[in-house]
């Protein structure tokens, strides 16, 4: 048996895969985000292994005794800054961190090229502007950084105690050169970062060491286990559900959202605010549609009205279009590249109700996905059929929205929701087994979203509204960023 470990925003998860490579168990673990300052998203690395450790000894104690191999999955960015004797320096700065805009604009001015290079135009919430910020505000604590981690592979460390991390994390850094995948000597000294301090690549399905006695006792394993590299989430995404061909595709709905395509070479498709990201795998890359908020806006208005989101979404099924939303709570990725654009309702009037405005949160997440494919079609063309994972695929109301949205059909499977860990379990027997492609496989489908053309015709003018509104929110919003340059109306 396998073991995947996903470290998430909002939660781990790990679970268990038999030899035929079936789930056969999992657990969950909540996480807290800090927000210690405006425009701040952190975490801290001690409450990651916490509920590591209380996730993989809520599995079954007769199936932790039979695992054979290990692999993680975690979300992208966080700067996991740690001293010489690896102990963190800070929280981590997590990818929804949006601290740093001015320190990739800096970035951005010294490499004119940048995007080419590491794939996508630098962004807040990126490790590299991130380390950038710690440089510049908190250079006492910088100068103690000898070592640069990202999420997941401070899970494998306290595990394996090896610097490692595979090429589709280390993509996300805005450090890595993903045509050459190894980590850009040029980019780091133009950072301020040592390249001494970045830790090794390996492939995600890669040994890097066994289970030491120490965390074994922890986590309730027996001691010596093979552990693999692992993968960022969205590249273990798509191992879990066996995106690894080219033209292969998928959506993730989770705290984020992300549309996925492989490809077999590499071409950056920055211009438009996709990720061209190398792949876990060898000679495998990727194209990346990066959705900030994903599904967390239907959670975010469930928390603000105090209703359980069941009962919010059954309304919202059953009332009419009615105010528009944007989605944008923590800024926006894809097709945006703005990290300062913020969230609203537009058009509220005194018949609004609670269905209403969750119809209109959910319709703005179909939206954000048209947005994605339009940006992908101008790199390469997206697939028909996509499979989805996440949290999200809890809610039929949700993804019909989103194929009526972006004229796709969708595929759900059975571990749909289990997403990543299941990636990181496939990962860790394919490290294990000689037969790979049986780790790799595609999941049988068990429900289909097919797009209604007359559904989508609807919501076409509603798009165009939704995409005016950024425009004009975007504009109001520059205007009181730079309200101390307005003329006083009383004067």
């Amino acid at each position: 048996m396998f073991l995947g470990i996903d470290l998430g925003t909002s939660a781990i998860k790990a679970c268990i895969l038999d030899h035929g490579g079936k789930i056969v168990g999992t657990s969950t673990v909540p996480l807290e985000v800090s927000q210690p300052m405006k425009g701040a998203s952190e975490q801290n690395c001690e409450e990651w292994w916490q509920a590591c450790c209380k996730a993989v000894n809520g599995l079954q104690s007769e199936l932790r005794g039979n695992i054979l191999g290990i692999g993680f999955s975690g979300q992208m960015h966080g700067a996991v800054v740690l001293d010489r004797e690896y102990k963190p320096v800070r929280p981590v700065m997590l990818w929804n961190d949006a601290r740093s805009s001015a320190q990739c604009a800096a970035l951005e001015t010294k490499f004119k090229n940048l995007g080419e290079i590491t794939g996508v135009p630098t962004m807040a919430g990126f490790t590299a502007p991130k380390l950038m910020w710690i440089k510049e505000h908190e250079p006492e604590l910088f100068t103690k950084i000898k070592h640069i981690l990202l999420p997941k592979d401070y899970l494998g460390l306290r595990m394996h105690g090896q610097l490692v991390t595979d090429p589709s994390d280390a993509a996300g850094t805005s450090l890595f050169d993903q045509k050459k995948r190894q980590w850009s000597d040029e980019i780091c000294r133009a950072c301020g970062i040592d390249i001494q301090c970045l830790p090794r690549v390996l492939s995600g399905n890669e040994a890097v060491g066994p289970l030491l006695s120490v965390p074994a006792k922890e986590l309730g394993l027996k001691e010596g286990i093979p552990i693999v590299a692992g993968a960022g989430d969205a590249a273990a995404g798509a191992i879990g559900i066996g995106a690894i061909a080219d033209g292969d595709g998928f959506i993730s709905l989770g705290t984020s959202g992300q549309l996925f395509l492989t490809v077999d070479a590499y071409k950056s498709g920055y211009k438009n605010c996709i990720h061209s990201y190398a792949h876990t795998l060898p000679d495998k890359w990727f194209y990346m549609a990066a959705m900030l908020n994903g599904a967390r806006p239907i959670a975010w208005l469930s928390e603000l009205l105090k209703r359980p989101i069941d009962e919010l979404m059954r309304e919202a099924e059953a009332a009419e279009a009615g105010p528009l939303f944007l989605p944008y709570l923590t800024g926006e990725r894809t097709p945006h590249g703005d990290s300062d654009i913020r969230a609203g309702f537009a058009l509220l009037d005194e018949t609004t109700t609670h269905g209403n405005l969750m119809y209109s949160v959910v319709e703005a997440i179909a939206f954000s996905f048209a947005d994605a494919i339009e940006a992908l079609s101008k790199t390469r063309v997206p697939p028909k059929n996509l499979l989805v994972i996440g949290g999200g695929t809890r809610s039929d109301f949700l993804l019909q929205k989103i194929a009526d949205a972006i004229g796709c059909t969708l595929h759900i499977s059975k571990e749909a929701n289990v997403g990543p860990a299941l990636g990181a379990a496939r990962l860790a027997a394919s490290g294990v087994q000689a037969n790979t492609i049986m780790s790799f496989e595609k999941p049988s489908i068990v429900k289909v979203f097919r797009p209604s053309v007359q559904e989508n015709q609807r919501m076409a003018k509603r798009f165009l509204a939704y995409r005016e509104l950024y425009s004009a929110l975007r504009s109001v919003q520059k205007k009181l960023m730079h309200e101390e340059d307005l003329p006083n109306p009383s004067a």
